[in-house]
């Protein structure tokens, strides 16, 4: 199963380079191997918060106290800015919900979740990932 899973992985990588080749559209902007660097710390975000939402499920004392907030999106291309909304939604307690002239509005779950984004670990890390290149 994983053989058949990485070559049909290859399949699509390879399809969408050649369309990326022929559909004219000027695409310099990539992320290079710094991210193998981020995903470890991603998982590693994505397992904490996991347990937080589960900790809040299990203990109906525990409150929750949902906000919207809006982080600055400071990554230096639109690739960058993706790649941190699509983390911050990965990690469960928190959604994505518009990026915008380099902001993100961001659902929260708990004001933990809130402070750890308003903290900007996140955004700084993926700012490291594009001065990798």
């Amino acid at each position: 199963m994983l053989v058949f899973g990485l070559l049909s992985v290859a399949a699509v990588v390879g399809i969408t380079r050649r369309m990326d080749r022929f559909s004219g559209a000027d695409r310099d902007e990539h992320l290079g191997v710094g991210v193998l660097a981020y995903l470890p710390w991603l998982l590693w975000q994505m397992l904490k918060a996991n347990l937080a939402v589960a900790r809040i499920l299990l203990d109906p004392k525990r409150p929750i106290h949902p906000r919207l907030i809006r982080v600055p999106a400071s990554q230096r291309t639109a690739t960058g800015q993706v790649l941190y909304a699509n983390s911050i939604t990965l990690t469960p307690g928190t959604i994505s919900l518009d990026l915008r002239d380099d902001t993100i509005l961001v659902h929260a779950l708990t004001a933990e979740a809130a402070a750890d984004l308003e903290g900007g670990e996140m955004g700084r890390r993926v700012c490291r990932i594009e001065r990798a290149d």
